[in-house]
């Protein structure tokens, strides 16, 4: 017997309204289901920063190896939120497309967002203390306590301008890599479409808001010299810099591209496959 096999991407067209779909779906979805697979991604991408934290603590590799290697680890968060299904907030900054395209109000849009964001900071906060509390930071000698200190305080250093603007070009690459996996057909082909986006925004230094609701956390919590208010203004300026990262760079300009009516650009392909 012949099994078909389609191993072909969908089109850029087709992911447009693959993508419109989802965001109808997730600003819909009912508050406790929501909330429970936001606490999830929370921990999905604690996982990852924790990896990440390990990778790069006396890797011995000079700056630029050692990021590589790290944000490979870092894509580990990522590949469990879409592979184990989670809500997370960056990445459903994607939900714009289906605003614009009014499949959806602005309320539903900004409840999404709201449960969410606060479902991935408990998340998070929560690995933080459960990663302090277990002792793996004293591993290595103390060397992985002092790595969690040294990404906590480099965070808050940032000038405002510099986290705000790392926020914007981190989302991009992270709902890029969320756009890939809406072309993949396969698991292995999903995971394939995370690892280059997700290794290149964090070996550059960008800044994922949901990433520093645990790497700040945990770092203070092993010693660093950090103050609540650092934190907040932090996730503040990130916050606001993937929300136009990844909501207009490009929800809305892939909508403008593939999904506006009154828009010169290229029509998508009606026929979806699924």
């Amino acid at each position: 017997m012949n099994f078909p096999l389609n191993i072909d991407a969908y089109a850029p067209g087709e992911i447009a309204k693959r993508v419109s779909t989802a965001g109808v779906a997730k600003a819909t979805l009912p508050a406790l289901p929501m909330f429970v697979l936001a606490l999830l991604a929370g921990a999905f991408i604690a996982f990852g920063g924790m990896l990440f934290t390990l990778a790069v603590t006396d890797s011995g590799l000079g700056y630029g190896p050692g990021r590589l290697l790290g944000g490979l680890a870092f894509s580990l968060g990522l590949i469990l939120v879409v592979i184990g299904g989670a809500e997370l907030f960056t990445g459903n900054n994607l939900i714009v497309m289906a605003w614009a395209e009014e499949r959806i109000t602005l309320g539903q849009l900004m409840r999404n967002w709201g449960i969410v964001y606060t479902g991935n900071l408990i998340g998070s906060l929560a690995m933080a203390l459960g990663v302090f509390w277990s002792g793996i930071l004293n591993g290595g000698g103390g060397g992985l306590m002092q790595t969690a200190i040294s990404i906590a305080e480099a965070k808050v250093a940032l000038s405002p301008l510099e986290a705000f603007l790392r926020g914007i070009f981190c989302n991009v690459l992270v709902c890029l890599a969320i756009w890939l996996c809406f072309a993949a057909h396969s698991v292995s082909g999903k995971i394939l479409a995370i690892v280059f986006p997700i290794t290149a925004f964090v070996a550059l230094g960008f800044e994922h808001s949901v990433a520093n609701m645990y790497l700040i956390p945990v770092g203070m919590l092993a010693g660093a010299a950090l103050s609540v208010g650092g934190l907040i203004g932090n996730l503040l300026l990130v916050t606001a810099g993937n929300v136009i990262g990844g909501g207009v760079l490009v929800a809305l300009v892939y909508w403008l591209v593939y999904l506006n009516d009154r828009s010169a650009g290229i029509e998508p392909d009606k026929t979806t496959k699924e």
